[in-house]
């Protein structure tokens, strides 16, 4: 199998709400737009939220969004009342996580990724 490209699909059960939140809480780019959806840039991914869900939908669902300072990033989304679902702490892998959720519940996942850690390391 050949994949081309990829993103994850959010199915909302409030649009307006869920827009509202990944593109101006989270401040995330438009990437493009269509009657009944938007797509958002997700780092190097893709984050389409279009359509409208059921409740339950989303269990095991998470996102996983690196942030260059995970203080900087609680300190910015506390100013805009986003609940912290769980502090931060430095998991046995070494990253710097926090949790927050979406609208829905979805679990984002910030992570800050410290000097040192193999995902800084140049393999070469």
């Amino acid at each position: 199998m050949e994949v081309l490209s990829s993103r994850i699909v959010l199915r909302p059960s409030d649009p307006e709400r869920t827009h509202a939140f990944y593109g101006e809480t989270l401040g995330l780019a438009v990437y493009r737009q269509f009657p009944g959806g938007k797509v958002y840039f997700l780092g190097n991914g893709l984050l389409e939220v279009s359509g409208r869900g059921e409740e339950g939908e989303r269990r095991g669902l998470a996102l996983w969004l690196q942030v260059r300072d995970l203080s900087d990033a609680l300190a910015e989304l506390a100013l805009a009342g986003v609940p912290i679902v769980r502090g931060p702490r430095r998991e046995p892998w070494g990253l710097h996580e926090a949790w927050i959720a979406d609208p829905d519940g979805v679990r984002i996942v910030l992570v800050e990724v410290p000097e040192g850690h193999p995902l800084r390391s140049d393999p070469r």
